[in-house]
């Protein structure tokens, strides 16, 4: 079985990573649980630049073969916000309920809510190769939080041709067509191949 670290604290990545690539045969996924890192200051200024920068620096510190991501929210009457800041939006330390607020009040009285997720995975091989795919999931703002499912932005996300938020879909609906659905799918091609080939 082959190693792979996947490179996130942040608990609804981890349960949905898992179950994204949890087919990839040979593949033995480990989380910062088994294999402690340190925390990464994400000083990226796009999602490409974040999710490199923590798959190299959690690469560089373990000797494994890492998966990261960086993901966050773009918002168009938002010129793009709160986009690589989506976790801290409302200010650290990080607070799910707070950046909804925040992102609600920015958004009163606004009708154009048009939004989207976006997913930039990145793996990291210790022999310094990295490997990229991205997803996004287009949709909506919702005018008010609806559903405990999910985390994050998900209780006022809208997917287009839904009527429910994230929050209110089970993580199997979710995983069928969302931002980090789609970025794994790719990236578990990448992975396929590589143990396929031995180069992992």
């Amino acid at each position: 079985m082959t190693r792979l670290l996947l490179g996130t604290r942040n608990e609804g990545k981890m349960h949905e990573a898992k179950g994204l690539l949890a087919d990839v045969l040979g593949l033995e996924l480990l989380t910062f649980l088994e294999v402690p890192f340190s925390d990464v200051d994400e000083t990226g200024t796009t999602f490409y630049e974040n999710a490199i920068l923590k798959a190299t620096s959690i690469g560089r510190e373990t000797g494994l073969p890492v998966l990261s991501e960086d993901a966050g929210l773009e918002v168009a009457a938002l010129n793009g916000a709160p986009g690589v800041y989506s976790a801290r939006f409302a200010g650290q330390p990080s607070d799910a309920s707070r950046n909804n607020a925040l992102l609600l009040q920015k958004l009163e009285g606004v009708d154009e809510r048009t939004a989207q997720f976006v997913t930039v995975a990145c793996l990291y091989l210790p022999d310094g190769r990295l490997f990229m795919t991205s997803g996004t999931y287009a949709g909506t703002i919702a005018r008010v939080p609806r559903g405990g499912g999910g985390f994050g932005y998900d209780p006022l996300f809208v997917p287009e041709g839904e009527h429910r938020t994230l929050g209110e879909m089970s993580s199997e609906e979710k995983n069928r067509a969302s931002h980090r659905a789609k970025a794994l799918s790719r990236m578990r091609l990448i992975l396929s191949d590589l143990l396929r080939s031995g180069d992992l």
